[in-house]
């Protein structure tokens, strides 16, 4: 995690601090949305998390388990186990890299696909709630 210098604490308003309530409670309530429409599809929030991150790579369809452990802010070697379970469960596959065949590239299966497209249609309208036009940017409000 980054440390970034935040405001004085004097500078804080009462609107500034309901803001961030409302924020906090919309972003609680969208992951208590996730648990439960990712569990009930038979999957954990955290495999939903990494097959979104798969086919929402920037630029490919595929991600080695360093940059996937970046984008879920999570670390290499959990990432590297997460991905085993997934594998385990059908929903990735381990590929040798084409130039480096050291590097390990992590992708969707069909089945994977399938649960992913499933859950994020579940999931786009409870985003959409936040404000958020898909299509239109690539950073939320």
């Amino acid at each position: 995690m980054s440390s970034r210098k935040g405001e004085s604490p004097e500078a804080l308003s009462k609107e500034d601090l309901e803001a961030m309530s409302e924020f906090r409670y919309r972003l609680r309530r969208f992951l208590r949305f996730s648990e439960e429409v990712t569990h009930a599809a038979g999957v954990t929030p955290l495999q939903y998390q990494l097959m979104l991150q798969l086919k929402g790579f920037p630029g490919r369809s595929w991600a080695t388990v360093g940059e996937l452990a970046e984008r879920l802010q999570a670390a290499p070697n959990g990432t590297a186990a997460l991905v085993s379970r997934c594998e385990s469960a059908g929903l990735v596959l381990r590929k040798p890299g084409e130039e480096d065949r050291r590097q390990v590239r992590v992708h969707l299966t069909s089945k994977g696909e399938r649960c992913l497209l499933k859950l994020a249609a579940l999931h786009k309208p409870e985003i959409a709630s936040f404000g958020w036009v898909f299509g239109k940017s690539t950073e939320l409000p």
